[in-house]
């Protein structure tokens, strides 16, 4: 299993950036996916996500309202649209499938599958 993130990148607080996570080796429709962050000095944070029908979307409380995540079955893809950005934002953001989605919103340390980080910088 492979997942890929892309779309980071360098934006002015009060933008939006949409974060990309392709997924290889196991369908997006079939597993919880999620999204978390990790700031410099900081350990890593929940961010959000979909359980595996989708009956249940997680977010973590100082993103709720800000950002969504959503997946495309087709693309078997799953997303990050990130709107109203500050700059407490700034972090490493990572993707992640598990069984569960409340797994992933528990912030557990061993979840089935991680990507790789994309960056997201805010600027004040």
């Amino acid at each position: 299993v492979q997942l890929q993130a892309s779309g980071g990148g360098l934006v002015q607080a009060g933008g939006s950036l949409r974060l990309s996570c392709a997924a290889s080796g196991r369908t997006v429709s079939s597993y919880a996916i999620g999204w978390f962050r990790q700031a410099p000095g900081k350990e890593r944070a929940f961010v959000a996500a979909i359980s595996r029908a989708g009956g249940n979307i997680y977010y973590g409380d100082s993103v709720k309202g800000r950002f969504t995540i959503s997946r495309d079955f087709a693309k078997n893809t799953m997303y990050l649209q990130m709107d109203s950005l500050k700059p407490e934002d700034t972090a490493l953001y990572y993707c992640a499938t598990d069984s569960w989605g409340s797994r992933l919103a528990s912030n557990a340390k061993d979840v089935d599958y991680w990507g790789q980080g994309t960056q997201v910088t805010v600027s004040s």
